[in-house]
C-alpha cells in the first residue's frame, strides 16, 4: 500500500506543462491545432480519438472514415514558463498557438482548424 501512496505522489509531483500540440490524420496529412495548460490532458484526447468522437466536426467526420488508428497526436512546443511577477501563463500560450498556426496553416484542405 505505501508503495501505492508513494507512486501517487510522484507523480503529483511532476510539473505540469503547458505547450502546443497537433492531431495528425496520416492518410491525408491534415492537422488539428490546439494548445493546453495540461499535457497530461492529451491522454484523454487519446481516448475521445479511439472512442470514435472528437470535439472537432470536420476532424470527427474523418475519424469515423479513417477509424482512430489513422491519427496520431504529437506535441509540438512545450510552453517555456517565465518566472516573471507578471508573466501570464494563459496569454502567453495563446500566443505560442498562433504562432504554430501561423506557420503550418492547418485550414481548408491542409488541415481542421
Amino acid at each position: 500500500m505505501d508503495r501505492k501512496r508513494e507512486l501517487k505522489q510522484t507523480y503529483k509531483e511532476i510539473p505540469i506543462e503547458a505547450g502546443v500540440y497537433q492531431i495528425k490524420n496520416t492518410q491525408n496529412q491534415k492537422i488539428f491545432i490546439a494548445s493546453t495548460r495540461n499535457l497530461r490532458t492529451l491522454n484523454g484526447k487519446q481516448t475521445q480519438l479511439k472512442s470514435g468522437f472528437f470535439m472537432n466536426k470536420a476532424l470527427n467526420e474523418e475519424l469515423k472514415e479513417f477509424g482512430a488508428e489513422a491519427f496520431i497526436i504529437e506535441v509540438l512546443e512545450v510552453l517555456e514558463k517565465k518566472e516573471e511577477p507578471f508573466f501570464d501563463e494563459k496569454d502567453a500560450l495563446k500566443k505560442l498557438e498562433a504562432k504554430w498556426l501561423e506557420k503550418l496553416q492547418p485550414f481548408g484542405e491542409r488541415g481542421y482548424n
